[in-house]
């Protein structure tokens, strides 16, 4: 039965300190990662002038990431989560700054891209699970839902405007510019964490050593089988995301609409996230999981509509109902999981969820480029297409992922 809508406003998580520290770290953080999100296929193109070599680029960033995410777990749980999100912060503006005056003094190459991206990996793989398992201990537990929901609607308006803007910066004046912007970005969220105070529990398991802090989060988890389940499924679907938004689209869009308008689309996308966010926060069903994992389906309409074909109207409108889709299941699967975990194993199996779902990401952008090269982009987009619908179905189909309910 679906809740009926009221209760707290959208707004009620704004009244505390710590939640809006929290959201407008985030916020600067994905407005400048919007600008870099448009802005890296481009340059390495520029650069290399090879979907292959973009493929090989974004993939090195993913690498590093689901490399050391276990590790970025276990330090967000033995340490205040705050200074891990500061010290990532920092790593982060260097890494960008430093590719940023290469592109713009001409001096960028192949492997300096690829060796910048994998130390900007590592310091997202500490920031994601710091981040996503702060949001509990920033409001009341009643606000959960309300949170995670803000959350989601300043990050995804901060890629908004990021990608909006990033898509006229490299149209205008190059891809290098728009990425000096995420270095400042990224110091600007750093300074903001500075205000981010809240009690927890990191240190708890301070006395032990990684390996058993891993068992222990691998056990919680394992616990779950619809959070193993839907972390397969991400598997596949961020495996084929990936390869479709930052090769194949790209790829896509320099042959036939330009490089502004790839921009736009996928602000598009994003303003698709921030309106199912804010729908998300007035309202889901009980099963809420079942409800967002089935409209993950919605998420291969883009695919279909690039092979073309398409005109830009329907582009533009199948990105944002993505978008309005996919934020149900962000929603619903944050709240599932911050209400079922202890929240001194939270970072753990967030950075396993994180792991899991972000694992295939380099196969997809590494290989999808060779694919579309051999057989054109419009196979390859019905590759991933494909491959999406079938994990989505496969997770739906499993018991506990339809029968989990939200508490209250």
């Amino acid at each position: 039965m679906a809740r009926a809508l009221g209760g707290p406003g959208i707004a009620a998580p704004l009244a505390y300190g710590p939640f809006r520290a929290l959201a407008l770290g985030r916020g600067l953080m994905l407005f400048g990662n919007g600008m870099a999100g448009v802005a890296l296929s481009f340059a390495v193109l520029d650069v290399t002038g090879s979907l292959a070599q973009v493929g090989l680029v974004v993939g090195a960033r993913s690498i590093a990431n689901v490399s050391l995410l276990l590790l970025g777990g276990v330090i967000a749980d033995r340490l205040p989560r705050a200074l891990v999100l500061r010290g990532a912060c920092a790593l982060a503006a260097g890494t960008q700054g430093l590719l940023a005056i290469a592109l713009l003094t001409g001096t960028a190459s192949l492997p300096l891209m690829v060796a910048l991206s994998l130390v900007n990996g590592a310091a997202a793989a500490a920031n994601l699970p710091a981040s996503a398992a702060l949001t509990p201990q920033t409001v009341p537990y009643r606000l959960l839902r309300q949170a995670n929901a803000l959350i989601g609607i300043v990050k995804h308006g901060g890629m908004l405007s990021g990608m909006s803007i990033g898509g006229v910066v490299v149209g205008l004046v190059g891809p290098g510019w728009a990425i000096a912007v995420d270095a400042l970005m990224f110091a600007a969220a750093g300074a903001v964490f500075l205000l981010l105070k809240v009690p927890g529990a990191e240190g708890a398991s301070g006395g032990a050593d990684v390996l058993t802090d891993l068992r222990e989060g691998w056990s919680e988890f394992t616990a779950r089988t619809w959070v193993w389940v839907v972390v397969l499924q991400f598997m596949v679907v961020n495996a084929g995301w990936a390869a479709a938004t930052t090769v194949l689209g790209p790829g896509v869009a320099d042959e036939t609409f330009g490089r502004t308008a790839w921009g736009l689309l996928m602000a598009a996308n994003s303003v698709g996230l921030l309106i199912g966010g804010v729908l998300a926060a007035r309202w889901q069903p009980r099963r809420a999981l079942l409800y967002g994992t089935a409209l993950v389906t919605v998420q291969t309409v883009p695919f279909f509509a690039l092979m073309g074909p398409s005109p830009l109207p329907l582009l533009f409108a199948a990105m944002f109902v993505a978008g309005v889709a996919v934020e149900q299941f962000v929603v619903a699967w944050e709240v599932s999981v911050q209400e079922n975990v202890p929240q001194e194993r939270l970072s753990r199996v967030y950075s396993y969820d994180a792991l899991g779902s972000f694992v295939a990401m380099p196969v997809g952008q590494i290989a999808i480029g060779p694919v579309a090269e051999g057989s054109g982009p419009g196979r390859a987009l019905a590759l991933v297409a494909s491959a999406t619908l079938l994990a989505t179905f496969a997770a739906a189909a499993v018991p506990s992922v339809r029968r989990l309910r939200r508490r209250g």
